[in-house]
């Protein structure tokens, strides 16, 4: 087998620590979500190279992969004006899905692939498909073409995905390369996604639900982003995907927790003064909301009453699992609406403005504008993705007009 190529084989390290929290620079603003058609190299590079995306998001992965089961892992296209669901199981788009097919149901977990083999895959990217650095001492004035952000979606443990961290963090060192300007500048930026919102894995439920288990999450990743400080490595982006909250202690739990993890490096700083300017920060750079609404149902065909779930979409237990979509929409768009509202009216709090990525339910540029007028920062889509391919990018940026 041969070794996967390393981009800083050819570029220059250096130390690039930076304490300050790194945002999201992305453009246009619209980027695909965590799915089955963001598995593999081939599928990244589809959407790498669609020129309508401003970034791309790996399917979530686990340091050790998923076991995926493909009787039991699967997703449906439904129409949610008839009810009614794909006559095939994990369809392809688009030739597969109706004119009248807006949505998606899933009892999909993550991605089967490990953590290293999405590492691997952009370290391909960086070398063979991505705009070359320009010359060390011709930087000023030069564009190094259109790169794209990685936001690399993971899940596990809190400690588990505090070893994601910063195993994407010494991913992103190889990826620098000299300028003459102060700020670091990288061949293709990553980002890391904690992914804390499905709703398919039996016996775990999403620790976004709970303030306790965020708190611990976060705990991890401040002490991950320590440890890749001490290596000299650059700080990433992260951020948290989070469930479709429903009612207001579920979003001022998310929120305290937020402000916690920001109060705890506060009271750390006290035993360093040094250090307290830029410590009185939520190490969190964005939010994506919202992911599927769990423990939802649909048949694929009626047939008389009966006592059993012979006749579900989905080979649950119950025949239930996430649904996506069209349906999904009005839920998404209060949910971005509602935590926008509220991170502005904690800025100070968290010691900085929290960036949001709003999903659920976007399918063409109206539902992209609503997206964006109830407050998401960058826009991205599923569903939309699997029903249509990747000219529902096209067909977006054309409906937009360039008014991004």
């Amino acid at each position: 087998m041969t070794s996967t190529p390393t981009p800083s084989q050819n570029l220059t390290r250096t130390n690039i620590t930076k304490m300050t929290i790194p945002k999201l620079n992305i453009h246009p603003p619209l980027i695909n979500t965590p799915c089955p058609a963001a598995t593999t190299l081939e599928d990244l590079l589809i959407l790498w190279n669609c020129p309508s995306t401003g970034a791309i998001t790996t399917r979530t992965s686990l340091l050790s992969g998923f076991p995926h089961d493909d009787t039991k892992n699967l997703y449906v296209f439904y129409d949610s004006s008839s009810h009614t669901v794909s006559s095939s199981t994990n369809p392809s788009p688009p030739s597969s899905a109706t004119p009248t097919q807006n949505a998606t149901l899933n009892s999909l977990g993550y991605s089967p692939l490990p953590l290293q083999t999405y590492l691997d895959f952009i370290r391909t990217i960086a070398v063979y498909h991505s705009p070359p650095p320009p010359p060390p001492n011709n930087h000023k004035g030069r564009s190094i073409g259109r790169s794209k952000t990685i936001i690399i979606s993971v899940t596990g443990s809190a400690e588990d995905v505090a070893q994601c961290y910063l195993h994407i963090a010494r991913l992103q060192s190889e990826f620098l390369y000299v300028t003459s300007s102060s700020s670091p500048s990288f061949v293709v930026k990553v980002a890391m996604e904690i992914n804390l919102s499905c709703p398919n894995i039996p016996h775990h439920p999403p620790p976004a639900y709970s303030r306790d288990a965020l708190v611990r999450y976060l705990e991890e990743l401040k002490k991950a982003i320590k440890a890749a400080e001490a290596e000299g490595l650059p700080r990433i982006p992260v951020g948290l995907k989070t469930p479709p909250y429903t009612y207001e202690t579920q979003f001022l739990g998310l929120m305290e927790a937020l402000e916690a993890s920001a109060s705890a490096t506060a009271l750390a700083s006290e035993r360093n003064k040094k250090q307290e300017e830029k410590e009185l920060q939520c190490p969190i750079t964005f939010l994506t909301a919202t992911n599927t609404l769990g423990s939802c149902l649909a048949f694929t065909a009626f047939t008389g009453f009966t006592d059993d779930f012979t006749q579900a979409a989905l080979p649950t237990d119950l025949g239930t699992g996430g649904l996506a979509g069209a349906p999904l929409h009005p839920l998404a768009l209060g949910n971005v609406k509602t935590l926008r509202k509220m991170l502005d009216e904690r800025e100070k709090t968290l010691g900085h403005r929290i960036q949001i990525i709003g999903v659920g339910g976007v399918l063409d540029a109206q539902g992209y504008k609503r997206m964006r007028m109830a407050g998401a920062d960058v826009v991205g889509l599923a569903s939309g993705l699997l029903l249509r391919g990747v000219k529902v990018f096209e067909e977006i940026e054309k409906g937009v007009g360039g008014d991004w």
